[in-house]
């Protein structure tokens, strides 16, 4: 197995690209497989796992060290990482050319400390330590990781050791060290151990305190002259051996936007950097990040509001704005940069709106209109907004109260009985009775006049026979 992987790795690299023009660093929007010197590679977006850019992603590679990534994820989920773990000869029993943390046998360390080691100095011997001290012995630990990796839906992924020494039944993919870093990078003890460049280990049963600085260059400042650093680099892990070739596991943000790159069987150190520098620049100018607020803002709601002053300017359309009603709430949105309009377009479909107020004049600015509640699409706690009136809007003058407004100011009138005035006597008590005085009259009139008619006499007809 070992022998094949390496044969389709040389295979790979050696493989004629399709034919491309060279790389531009001003256009990073433009980029083909023929731009990596990596034989396999990946770019996720690491919010939602997408997929944006895939060279030889599922093809079965030797992944060195990047399998470090799994050792240290795995036993922060297992244990507590100030556990003191006792270093084994078995964990130091390293060969010459191995990277190591020189540890010493039957030293104890605590396993926070085993695990900056293992991904500062991509040290096999801190590596061993940790799979030994949580899971007794390398063989359970690497069960471990291989049921997690299962789990994950990384199908072409075996490990065998824990430090990624070279061995035919140990390899993975691009895709499936992406799947797995995504996971790990959303620990925060994880994201800051992998983004660490100078950690110092404390003094232990053997050795004094010493300072240890990270072999990522992809993080590291100095190294920007030499064109490996990455001024948006978040981490995370290197790998080398003769067979796997130079690989990386590199993330980093940008605006809000986070990418998880992944190359493998690069021909040299400073390629697997360039490489990752042209995905993540590729990326970047692919996927933007906004929020539900500003989304929003580009097609803001806007009623009709009823009654309004007739000198208003707007002629009664009122724009609503929107105000989270929790402050800290997270409403990120990272999307591609064509899906924008998308969302706009559709935002009512993500959306519930519910109006808690008429919308009649007066209204005052900044006054709450309703709400509004957003609906993650891929799940997760959904966000409720105000929604505020932009403007104030007077109401016109003389107009006829509504029967909520006869209601309200019937119910704060703190007098029950109205005060006499010559209005109300007039109205309530002298016009109904000249109204109930000429009723009466009508009455009697009519009355008299069918009684009269009434009364009139007839005369029988004569006939001509009467005499």
């Amino acid at each position: 197995m070992a022998a094949l992987l390496t044969a389709m790795l040389i295979l790979l690299s050696l493989m004629p690209a399709v034919h491309a023009a060279e790389y531009d660093p001003d256009h990073p929007e433009i980029l083909s497989e023929g731009h990596l010197n990596a034989a396999a590679a990946i770019l996720i977006e690491a919010n939602s796992g997408r997929v944006i850019f895939e060279k030889n992603a599922d093809t079965p590679m030797h992944p060195a060290s990047t399998t470090k990534i799994m050792t240290v994820y795995l036993a922060l989920t297992m244990m507590d990482p100030n556990t003191v773990v006792t270093v084994s000869e078995n964990a130091v029993n390293v060969a010459e050319d191995e990277s190591t943390a020189k540890l010493a046998a039957g030293e104890e360390m605590r396993l926070i400390d085993l695990m900056y080691a293992a991904v500062l100095l991509s040290g096999n011997d801190a590596a061993t330590a940790i799979a030994e001290g949580v899971s007794g012995s390398v063989d359970a630990f690497c069960s471990e990781m291989n049921q997690l990796a299962w789990a994950l839906g990384c199908k072409n992924t075996h490990f065998v050791n824990a430090n990624g020494l070279t061995d035919e039944r140990h390899y993975s993919t691009a895709r499936d060290l992406a799947i797995i870093t995504r996971v790990a990078m959303q620990d925060p003890t994880f994201r800051q151990i992998v983004g660490t460049t100078r950690y110092t280990l404390p003094k232990d049963n053997i050795y004094r305190s010493r300072e240890i600085q990270t072999g990522v260059k992809f993080i590291l400042p100095a190294e920007k002259e030499s064109g490996t650093y990455y001024e948006y680099s978040t981490g995370v892990k290197t790998g080398t051996t003769s067979a796997a070739g130079r690989c990386f596991v590199g993330s980093a943000t940008k605006d809000g936007v986070t990418l998880i790159a992944v190359v493998l069987g690069c021909t040299t150190d400073k390629a697997r950097y360039t490489d990752t520098i042209k995905l993540m620049e590729y990326g970047f100018t692919q996927y933007t990040s906004t929020s539900i607020a500003e989304i929003y803002a580009m097609k803001p709601k806007v009623i009709e509001v009823q009654g309004f002053a007739l000198d208003d300017p707007e002629v009664g359309r009122l724009q609503l704005n929107l105000r989270p009603v929790d402050k800290n709430v997270h409403d990120l949105v990272v999307t591609s940069s064509d899906q924008v309009e998308y969302w706009v377009q559709n935002f009512n479909s993500i959306t519930v709106t519910e109006y808690t107020r008429s919308f009649r004049a007066p209204v005052a600015a900044g006054e709450v209109m309703g709400t509004l509640t957003y609906y993650p699409p891929e799940g997760g706690s959904a966000v409720v907004y105000e929604l505020l009136a932009s403007r104030p809007v007077a109401a016109r003058e003389q107009l006829a109260p509504t029967i909520d407004q006869i209601i309200e100011n019937a119910e704060n009138d703190k007098n029950p009985f109205p005060r006499m005035t010559f209005e109300i006597v007039f109205i309530h008590f002298i016009l109904p009775a000249i109204a109930i005085y000429l009723l009466v009259k009508l009455i009697n009139f009519l009355r008299r006049h069918i009684h009269h008619r009434r009364k009139v006499k007839t005369h029988k007809p004569i006939s001509r026979y009467y005499r």
